[in-house]
């Protein structure tokens, strides 16, 4: 959060960029150094294979069901396994739940839990066939799409997606309309989950940028040449959101403050989008109005009301859909 005694321009030029660093294959000097070094190398060579191998044999195998029976075998994974072996994510997001929908009652709350269990094991396997859907157009209902292609046409535009329904459909839905969109990319942790999914992503049409610091003078170049750049404004970070604020101050950590930096810098349109699973997997696509910020005398003046902005427009979603919402078993900060 920012520091309220202190003035907002200097707070903003005290705040420093995430910096990504991939993590080195230990060798075998580290094998025989003893202790911490060792396990780690132990760990990275031994029983981090075996799980790569899990992995890798799970997205292949999936592979050979059905869209339908692949997403189902998802659902029911998720309902079983989260409860029973990840109890510390069941606890955040009954929590979260909680604190949100404080209107429902508890075997409301209850069901909600449940049913978003089911969204978080089909998107575990919708993985090995999302890519599929290229294909199968009539499997994603798509509106408003025309107000992407405009702005686009305008100038730059940042895409701002939401963690709802598969989020992995945006690349397809803006090849219908020859978009091509770069995105600030971080592997996730796990060599085989992070070659997986730079296969999966690649396959389907997105062009990758550097995570963290290292990503924003491309984007910028990418912006100011007039082109597509992707962000996702909600977020989950050690198992607390970040994003939507629901219902705290705007603060300066993140893809919300990052995403109006870069559209100030370049004058890009933000273009919040989002889409909902409506059967098994199938699903409907909107495009939001797009979001001109306005005018400043002085920059970096509207930063903190430009963050609240682009909050407003998806945490709207976001609250209305908390069953599809992938951060739920993420923790609300106390500030």
């Amino acid at each position: 959060m920012a520091d309220e005694k202190t003035p907002k321009t200097i707070d903003l030029a005290k705040r420093k960029a995430w910096v990504y660093e991939k993590e080195a294959a230990p060798g075998l000097a580290d094998l025989f150094a003893g202790g911490e070094r060792s396990g780690r190398f132990v760990r990275y060579w031994v029983s981090d294979n075996v799980w790569n191998a899990l992995h890798l044999i799970g997205h292949f195998g999936l592979k050979l069901l059905p869209m339908d029976a692949c997403s189902a075998f998802g659902a029911k994974l998720g309902v079983y396994a989260i409860p029973r072996f990840h109890k510390s994510a069941e606890k955040r997001a009954r929590a979260t739940i909680a604190k949100l929908r404080p209107d429902l009652s508890k075997a409301d709350q209850d069901k909600l839990f449940v049913e978003n269990c089911r969204t978080q094991g089909r998107l575990m396997t919708e993985f090995s066939v999302v890519n599929r859907l290229a294909t199968h157009p009539e499997r994603i209902e798509v509106h408003h799409l025309e107000w992407v292609t405009e702005a686009a046409k305008r100038g730059p535009v940042i895409f701002v997606g939401m963690h709802l329904g598969n989020w992995e459909i945006g690349p397809l839905v803006l090849q219908r309309a020859g978009l091509v969109p770069y995105i600030n990319y971080t592997p996730p942790p796990g060599r085989a989950k992070a070659w997986i999914s730079e296969r999966v992503r690649r396959k389907n049409g997105l062009n990758f940028l550097p995570p963290g610091l290292e990503g924003i003078r491309p984007a910028v170049r990418v912006l100011k040449s007039g082109g597509i750049v992707s962000a996702f404004c909600d977020e989950g970070v050690n198992g607390k959101i970040r994003g939507p604020l629901f219902g705290r101050k705007p603060h300066l950590e993140g893809n919300l403050a990052m995403t109006i930096r870069l559209a100030r810098m370049t004058g890009a349109t933000i273009c919040p989008w989002y889409n909902l699973r409506t059967d098994v997997f199938r699903f409907v696509c909107r495009a939001l109005p797009p979001i001109t910020l306005p005018p400043e005398q002085k920059s970096g003046e509207r930063l903190l009301e430009d963050i609240q902005l682009l909050n407003d427009a998806i945490e709207a979603v976001i609250r209305q859909h908390l069953d599809q919402w992938f951060f739920l078993d993420n923790a609300l900060p106390k500030s």
